[in-house]
């Protein structure tokens, strides 16, 4: 099947887990994740449509999506992979969402950038909801002291939450637990639930799911 047949079984999908939750149709926003694909791959699924995009890598996002957005009103990009400190400043200048905020010093220099640039992303913070040392994510007992350093200290606005389950586990709990640091610091956003458990996601209350394999392909 095509990107754009992909998508509109995604989209069909997103509102029948909305209905099955008790959910206001559309509640939930769909991030396409399109790291790793160029752009006339990518064109298609904008032509359907779609307007919200999900990328690894600012360096690959640099490469491509200034001309995409250029090409088309209204695209919102969105940064789902790592950040290093080093990117921040391409970051801020490229990115509408900045989903991986997790550690004190990406969060300064962010805070930085967004006063040099007069450029506001809105920002997740990260959580690492199965504790995994090889992930990237602030420690699930340590979120809300991070998330009121954040606004507090540094004057971040923290309009989300996200977080990536554990591979081999139930994400039910993860994304309960996401769920339950939201409510506890006042935090709008769920940015939870990829290609293969976006439909659970939605059950436990997700705002936004980023979905790149089922859209685009096994990559």
């Amino acid at each position: 099947m095509s990107a754009r047949e992909n998508l509109e079984k995604v989209r069909a999908a997103i509102a029948a887990a909305e209905a099955g939750a008790n959910r206001k149709k559309g509640a939930v926003r769909l991030v396409a994740v399109s790291k790793t694909k160029p752009a006339e791959e990518i064109t298609p699924v904008i032509e359907a449509g779609q307007r919200i995009f999900g990328e690894n890598r600012v360096q690959e996002a640099q490469s491509k999506w200034p001309e995409l957005k250029a090409g088309t009103e209204g695209i919102e990009l969105h940064l789902i992979g790592p950040l290093q400190s080093n990117k921040t400043t391409d970051a801020v200048a490229l990115f509408d969402v900045i989903q991986t905020v997790d550690r004190e010093k990406i969060a300064r220099e962010i805070s930085k950038e967004i006063t040099k640039q007069d450029k506001h992303p809105r920002l997740y913070v990260q959580v690492n909801t199965g504790s995994e040392p090889q992930k990237a994510g602030i420690e699930p007992d340590e979120a809300a002291a991070f998330i009121a350093l954040c606004r507090s200290e540094l004057g971040l606005t923290i309009s989300g939450l996200m977080c990536i389950p554990p591979v081999e586990e139930n994400p039910g709990p993860h994304f309960a637990l996401l769920g339950k640091i939201a409510r506890e610091n006042d935090v709008e956003t769920l940015s939870m639930g990829m290609s293969d458990d976006f439909e659970t996601a939605i059950g436990f209350g997700a705002t936004e799911v980023r979905v790149g394999s089922a859209i685009f392909g096994a990559r």
